[in-house]
Protein backbone atom coordinates (compact mmCIF):
# COMPACT_ATOMS: atom_id res chain seq x y z
CA UNK A 1 0.00 0.00 0.00
CA UNK A 2 1.26 3.47 -0.90
CA UNK A 3 0.94 5.41 2.38
CA UNK A 4 0.16 9.07 1.67
CA UNK A 5 0.42 10.34 5.23
CA UNK A 6 3.07 10.71 7.93
CA UNK A 7 1.56 7.90 10.00
CA UNK A 8 4.17 5.87 11.89
CA UNK A 9 2.27 2.74 10.80
CA UNK A 10 4.06 2.29 7.48
CA UNK A 11 3.76 -1.48 7.14
CA UNK A 12 0.14 -2.42 7.78
CA UNK A 13 -0.85 -6.08 7.47
CA UNK A 14 -2.27 -7.20 4.14
CA UNK A 15 -5.73 -7.55 5.66
CA UNK A 16 -5.77 -3.99 6.99
CA UNK A 17 -8.38 -3.24 4.34
CA UNK A 18 -9.71 -4.87 1.17
CA UNK A 19 -7.39 -4.39 -1.76
CA UNK A 20 -8.28 -1.33 -3.81
CA UNK A 21 -10.45 0.24 -1.12
CA UNK A 22 -7.81 2.73 0.08
CA UNK A 23 -8.90 6.36 0.00
CA UNK A 24 -7.38 9.64 1.21
CA UNK A 25 -9.37 12.72 2.28
CA UNK A 26 -7.88 16.12 2.98
CA UNK A 27 -9.65 17.91 5.81
CA UNK A 28 -10.52 21.46 4.77
CA UNK A 29 -11.87 23.12 7.93
CA UNK A 30 -11.20 23.27 11.64
CA UNK A 31 -8.14 22.58 13.74
CA UNK A 32 -7.00 19.76 11.42
CA UNK A 33 -7.37 21.67 8.14
CA UNK A 34 -4.79 20.41 5.65
CA UNK A 35 -4.33 17.03 7.31
CA UNK A 36 -5.06 13.81 5.45
CA UNK A 37 -7.45 11.20 6.76
CA UNK A 38 -7.25 7.61 5.59
CA UNK A 39 -10.48 5.77 4.94
CA UNK A 40 -11.71 2.72 3.08
CA UNK A 41 -14.71 2.76 0.78
CA UNK A 42 -15.82 -0.31 -1.12
CA UNK A 43 -18.95 -2.07 -2.28
CA UNK A 44 -19.69 -5.78 -2.15
CA UNK A 45 -22.45 -8.02 -3.46
CA UNK A 46 -24.07 -7.82 -6.84
CA UNK A 47 -23.96 -4.93 -9.25
CA UNK A 48 -27.13 -3.32 -7.92
CA UNK A 49 -27.06 -0.15 -5.87
CA UNK A 50 -26.06 -1.02 -2.30
CA UNK A 51 -28.98 -1.92 -0.04
CA UNK A 52 -27.33 -0.05 2.83
CA UNK A 53 -24.14 1.80 3.70
CA UNK A 54 -22.21 0.69 6.78
CA UNK A 55 -20.19 3.44 8.47
CA UNK A 56 -17.71 2.21 11.08
CA UNK A 57 -16.44 4.74 13.65
CA UNK A 58 -13.65 3.58 15.95
CA UNK A 59 -12.49 4.73 19.37
CA UNK A 60 -9.21 4.75 21.32
CA UNK A 61 -6.59 3.26 21.09
CA UNK A 62 -7.95 1.72 17.90
CA UNK A 63 -8.25 2.28 14.17
CA UNK A 64 -10.59 1.06 11.44
CA UNK A 65 -8.76 -2.28 11.73
CA UNK A 66 -10.71 -2.99 14.92
CA UNK A 67 -13.75 -3.73 12.72
CA UNK A 68 -12.03 -6.33 10.52
CA UNK A 69 -14.01 -9.29 11.91
CA UNK A 70 -17.37 -7.58 11.32
CA UNK A 71 -16.23 -6.30 7.93
CA UNK A 72 -15.07 -9.68 6.67
CA UNK A 73 -18.33 -11.36 7.71
CA UNK A 74 -20.31 -8.67 5.91
CA UNK A 75 -18.23 -9.20 2.78
CA UNK A 76 -18.81 -12.94 2.91
CA UNK A 77 -22.57 -12.48 3.30
CA UNK A 78 -23.08 -11.73 -0.39
CA UNK A 79 -25.47 -8.88 0.44
CA UNK A 80 -25.16 -5.71 -1.59
CA UNK A 81 -23.43 -3.24 0.74
CA UNK A 82 -21.23 -0.18 0.76
CA UNK A 83 -18.74 -0.27 3.63
CA UNK A 84 -16.87 2.82 4.83
CA UNK A 85 -14.40 3.02 7.70
CA UNK A 86 -12.02 5.84 8.57
CA UNK A 87 -8.92 6.22 10.74
CA UNK A 88 -9.21 9.31 12.91
CA UNK A 89 -6.33 11.76 12.79
CA UNK A 90 -3.59 10.40 15.07
CA UNK A 91 -4.66 6.79 14.54
CA UNK A 92 -4.12 4.05 12.00
CA UNK A 93 -2.91 5.29 8.62
CA UNK A 94 -4.10 8.89 8.95
CA UNK A 95 -1.81 11.86 9.50
CA UNK A 96 -0.28 12.24 12.93
CA UNK A 97 -2.01 14.41 15.49
CA UNK A 98 -0.39 17.76 16.28
CA UNK A 99 -2.48 18.50 19.37
CA UNK A 100 -4.28 16.50 22.05
CA UNK A 101 -7.59 15.63 20.42
CA UNK A 102 -10.82 14.38 21.97
CA UNK A 103 -14.22 13.30 20.68
CA UNK A 104 -15.52 16.69 19.50
CA UNK A 105 -12.47 17.23 17.27
CA UNK A 106 -12.78 13.83 15.60
CA UNK A 107 -16.53 14.35 15.15
CA UNK A 108 -15.90 17.59 13.26
CA UNK A 109 -13.51 15.75 10.92
CA UNK A 110 -15.92 12.85 10.43
CA UNK A 111 -18.76 15.17 9.49
CA UNK A 112 -16.58 16.71 6.76
CA UNK A 113 -15.85 13.25 5.35
CA UNK A 114 -19.52 12.24 5.35
CA UNK A 115 -20.50 15.45 3.59
CA UNK A 116 -17.72 14.94 1.07
CA UNK A 117 -18.97 11.42 0.29
CA UNK A 118 -22.62 12.54 0.46
CA UNK A 119 -23.75 9.18 1.80
CA UNK A 120 -27.20 8.31 3.11
CA UNK A 121 -29.09 5.22 4.31
CA UNK A 122 -26.27 4.75 6.81
CA UNK A 123 -26.06 2.01 9.38
CA UNK A 124 -23.87 3.75 11.96
CA UNK A 125 -21.61 1.36 13.90
CA UNK A 126 -19.77 2.82 16.89
CA UNK A 127 -17.53 1.63 19.70
CA UNK A 128 -15.82 3.34 22.65
CA UNK A 129 -15.19 7.05 21.94
CA UNK A 130 -16.56 6.28 18.48
CA UNK A 131 -19.98 6.57 20.14
CA UNK A 132 -19.85 10.29 20.88
CA UNK A 133 -17.71 10.86 17.77
CA UNK A 134 -20.09 9.13 15.37
CA UNK A 135 -23.34 10.15 17.02
CA UNK A 136 -22.10 13.68 17.66
CA UNK A 137 -21.22 14.05 13.99
CA UNK A 138 -24.31 12.42 12.51
CA UNK A 139 -26.81 14.28 14.70
CA UNK A 140 -25.76 17.31 12.64
CA UNK A 141 -27.36 15.60 9.61
CA UNK A 142 -29.49 12.86 11.19
CA UNK A 143 -31.54 12.09 8.09
CA UNK A 144 -28.51 10.31 6.67
CA UNK A 145 -28.73 7.61 9.37
CA UNK A 146 -31.11 4.65 8.95
CA UNK A 147 -29.93 2.34 11.77
CA UNK A 148 -27.55 2.35 14.74
CA UNK A 149 -25.39 -0.30 16.40
CA UNK A 150 -23.53 0.63 19.58
CA UNK A 151 -20.96 -1.45 21.44
CA UNK A 152 -19.41 -0.59 24.80
CA UNK A 153 -19.90 3.13 24.50
CA UNK A 154 -22.06 5.86 25.95
CA UNK A 155 -23.03 9.42 25.13
CA UNK A 156 -24.66 9.95 28.53
CA UNK A 157 -23.16 10.90 31.91
CA UNK A 158 -21.38 7.81 33.23
CA UNK A 159 -23.34 6.43 36.22
CA UNK A 160 -21.37 6.12 39.44
CA UNK A 161 -22.47 2.59 40.36
CA UNK A 162 -20.26 -0.45 39.87
CA UNK A 163 -17.40 -0.15 37.40
CA UNK A 164 -16.24 3.31 36.43
CA UNK A 165 -12.91 4.24 34.90
CA UNK A 166 -11.79 5.34 38.35
CA UNK A 167 -11.94 1.74 39.67
CA UNK A 168 -11.70 -0.42 36.53
CA UNK A 169 -10.02 -2.75 35.75
CA UNK A 170 -8.79 -2.70 39.36
CA UNK A 171 -9.36 -0.17 42.15
CA UNK A 172 -5.62 0.01 42.73
CA UNK A 173 -4.94 0.58 39.00
CA UNK A 174 -7.84 2.50 37.44
CA UNK A 175 -7.73 3.07 33.70
CA UNK A 176 -7.76 6.86 33.96
CA UNK A 177 -4.43 6.85 35.83
CA UNK A 178 -2.49 4.81 33.27
CA UNK A 179 -1.41 7.89 31.23
CA UNK A 180 0.40 9.17 34.30
CA UNK A 181 2.02 5.82 35.08
CA UNK A 182 3.15 4.76 31.58
CA UNK A 183 5.70 6.97 29.78
CA UNK A 184 4.58 8.24 26.39
CA UNK A 185 7.28 6.26 24.50
CA UNK A 186 5.79 3.03 25.91
CA UNK A 187 2.11 3.87 25.43
CA UNK A 188 1.86 1.74 22.30
CA UNK A 189 2.60 -1.32 24.42
CA UNK A 190 -0.45 -0.56 26.55
CA UNK A 191 -2.58 -0.36 23.41
CA UNK A 192 -1.27 -3.73 22.26
CA UNK A 193 -2.15 -5.27 25.61
CA UNK A 194 -5.62 -3.90 26.18
CA UNK A 195 -7.29 -3.97 22.74
CA UNK A 196 -6.65 -7.62 22.01
CA UNK A 197 -7.05 -9.00 25.53
CA UNK A 198 -10.41 -7.68 26.74
CA UNK A 199 -11.43 -10.69 28.83
CA UNK A 200 -11.90 -10.73 32.61
CA UNK A 201 -8.61 -11.43 34.35
CA UNK A 202 -6.99 -11.20 37.73
CA UNK A 203 -4.11 -9.05 38.87
CA UNK A 204 -1.32 -11.51 38.04
CA UNK A 205 -2.54 -12.20 34.50
CA UNK A 206 -3.17 -8.53 33.80
CA UNK A 207 0.27 -7.43 34.95
CA UNK A 208 2.03 -10.26 33.14
CA UNK A 209 0.16 -9.61 29.89
CA UNK A 210 0.66 -5.85 29.97
CA UNK A 211 4.34 -6.17 30.84
CA UNK A 212 4.83 -8.62 27.99
CA UNK A 213 3.44 -6.29 25.36
CA UNK A 214 5.16 -3.19 26.71
CA UNK A 215 8.46 -5.06 26.63
CA UNK A 216 7.89 -6.30 23.09
CA UNK A 217 6.88 -2.84 21.94
CA UNK A 218 9.91 -1.21 23.55
CA UNK A 219 12.17 -3.71 21.79
CA UNK A 220 10.29 -3.41 18.47
CA UNK A 221 9.46 -7.09 18.66
CA UNK A 222 5.69 -7.02 18.13
CA UNK A 223 5.10 -9.43 15.20
CA UNK A 224 3.82 -7.64 12.12
CA UNK A 225 1.18 -10.28 11.47
CA UNK A 226 -0.46 -9.69 14.86
CA UNK A 227 -3.24 -7.12 15.40
CA UNK A 228 -1.25 -5.83 18.36
CA UNK A 229 1.26 -4.49 15.84
CA UNK A 230 -1.33 -2.20 14.26
CA UNK A 231 -2.65 -0.76 17.52
CA UNK A 232 0.81 -0.21 18.97
CA UNK A 233 2.84 0.89 15.95
CA UNK A 234 0.49 3.77 15.14
CA UNK A 235 1.40 5.24 18.54
CA UNK A 236 5.15 5.52 17.94
CA UNK A 237 4.47 9.17 17.18
CA UNK A 238 4.81 11.07 20.50
CA UNK A 239 1.86 13.32 19.67
CA UNK A 240 -0.31 10.37 18.61
CA UNK A 241 0.41 8.81 21.99
CA UNK A 242 -0.22 12.08 23.84
CA UNK A 243 -3.53 12.48 22.03
CA UNK A 244 -4.50 8.90 22.80
CA UNK A 245 -3.63 9.47 26.45
CA UNK A 246 -5.84 12.56 26.52
CA UNK A 247 -8.85 10.39 25.73
CA UNK A 248 -8.00 8.18 28.70
CA UNK A 249 -7.60 11.20 30.97
CA UNK A 250 -11.14 12.17 29.95
CA UNK A 251 -12.72 8.87 31.07
CA UNK A 252 -13.69 10.00 34.62
CA UNK A 253 -15.84 12.69 32.97
CA UNK A 254 -17.31 10.51 30.20
CA UNK A 255 -20.61 12.04 29.14
CA UNK A 256 -20.44 14.84 31.69
CA UNK A 257 -18.25 17.18 29.65
CA UNK A 258 -14.58 17.91 30.15
CA UNK A 259 -12.23 20.88 29.99
CA UNK A 260 -8.46 20.78 29.53
CA UNK A 261 -5.67 22.94 28.21
CA UNK A 262 -3.92 21.93 25.02
CA UNK A 263 -0.40 23.24 24.47
CA UNK A 264 -1.18 24.34 20.90
CA UNK A 265 -4.79 25.49 20.99
CA UNK A 266 -5.37 26.45 24.61
CA UNK A 267 -8.50 25.56 26.56
CA UNK A 268 -10.67 22.86 24.99
CA UNK A 269 -14.15 22.21 26.36
CA UNK A 270 -16.65 19.59 25.17
CA UNK A 271 -19.49 20.32 27.61
CA UNK A 272 -21.66 21.80 24.84
CA UNK A 273 -20.80 18.87 22.56
CA UNK A 274 -22.30 16.42 25.07
CA UNK A 275 -25.22 18.66 25.96
CA UNK A 276 -26.26 18.78 22.30
CA UNK A 277 -26.04 15.00 21.92
CA UNK A 278 -28.05 14.30 25.06
CA UNK A 279 -30.65 16.89 24.13
CA UNK A 280 -31.21 15.54 20.62
CA UNK A 281 -30.52 11.80 20.39
CA UNK A 282 -33.86 10.58 21.77
CA UNK A 283 -36.04 13.10 19.93
CA UNK A 284 -34.15 12.58 16.69
CA UNK A 285 -33.72 8.81 16.46
CA UNK A 286 -36.15 7.55 19.10
CA UNK A 287 -39.87 6.74 18.66
CA UNK A 288 -40.81 10.43 18.61
CA UNK A 289 -38.40 11.05 15.72
CA UNK A 290 -37.09 8.81 12.94
CA UNK A 291 -37.52 5.71 15.14
CA UNK A 292 -34.52 4.03 13.53
CA UNK A 293 -33.64 0.39 14.31
CA UNK A 294 -31.06 0.25 17.11
CA UNK A 295 -28.94 -2.57 18.47
CA UNK A 296 -26.51 -2.84 21.39
CA UNK A 297 -23.59 -5.16 22.17
CA UNK A 298 -22.07 -4.92 25.63
CA UNK A 299 -19.12 -6.71 27.20
CA UNK A 300 -19.94 -6.38 30.88
CA UNK A 301 -16.44 -6.54 32.35
CA UNK A 302 -16.31 -2.82 31.69
CA UNK A 303 -17.80 0.49 32.81
CA UNK A 304 -19.45 1.03 29.41
CA UNK A 305 -21.09 -2.40 29.58
CA UNK A 306 -22.85 -2.22 32.94
CA UNK A 307 -26.62 -2.36 33.31
CA UNK A 308 -26.99 1.30 34.29
CA UNK A 309 -25.37 2.37 30.99
CA UNK A 310 -27.57 -0.04 29.03
CA UNK A 311 -30.60 1.42 30.80
CA UNK A 312 -29.62 4.91 29.61
CA UNK A 313 -29.58 3.68 26.03
CA UNK A 314 -32.97 1.99 26.46
CA UNK A 315 -34.48 5.15 27.92
CA UNK A 316 -33.30 7.25 24.98
CA UNK A 317 -33.87 4.59 22.30
CA UNK A 318 -36.43 2.09 23.63
CA UNK A 319 -36.40 0.24 20.32
CA UNK A 320 -32.94 -1.05 21.35
CA UNK A 321 -34.33 -2.99 24.33
CA UNK A 322 -35.35 -6.04 22.30
CA UNK A 323 -32.08 -6.03 20.38
CA UNK A 324 -29.50 -5.83 23.17
CA UNK A 325 -26.79 -8.45 23.65
CA UNK A 326 -24.86 -8.84 26.93
CA UNK A 327 -21.69 -10.85 27.53
CA UNK A 328 -20.49 -11.28 31.11
CA UNK A 329 -17.10 -12.73 30.17
CA UNK A 330 -16.00 -10.05 27.70
CA UNK A 331 -14.50 -6.65 28.46
CA UNK A 332 -14.42 -3.33 26.65
CA UNK A 333 -13.17 -4.32 23.19
CA UNK A 334 -16.06 -6.61 22.35
CA UNK A 335 -15.58 -6.31 18.58
CA UNK A 336 -12.47 -8.50 18.91
CA UNK A 337 -14.72 -11.35 20.05
CA UNK A 338 -18.21 -10.97 18.58
CA UNK A 339 -17.61 -9.67 15.06
CA UNK A 340 -19.62 -12.33 13.18
CA UNK A 341 -22.61 -11.91 15.49
CA UNK A 342 -22.51 -8.13 15.08
CA UNK A 343 -22.39 -8.51 11.32
CA UNK A 344 -25.57 -10.60 11.41
CA UNK A 345 -27.26 -7.93 13.52
CA UNK A 346 -26.22 -5.26 11.01
CA UNK A 347 -27.65 -7.29 8.14
CA UNK A 348 -30.93 -7.83 10.03
CA UNK A 349 -31.57 -4.14 10.79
Amino acid sequence: MDIKTNSPLQNPPVNYCPQGSERWFQITNGLDAGKTMFYTDFSVGNDKAPEKTILFVHGNPESSYTYRHIRDTLIASGQSLRIIAMDHIGFGLSDQADFEMVDMHHAANLLQLVRHLNVSNITLVVHDWGGPIGIGAMLQEPQRVAALLVMNTTVFPMPTDGYTYTNYPFPWLPWHLTPRLIPTPLWGGVAAAVVCNAHPQGTAEFLANTSKWITRYAGKRVPQHRPEYVFSEMLRSPMNSASSKRNVRQTPYWGHGYQYRDAKHGVQDNHAFYTDIQKNVANTWGPAGQNIPACGYFGQWDACGKESVISQWHTALPQMADNTHRFANIGHFIEEYKGPEMAQSILAM
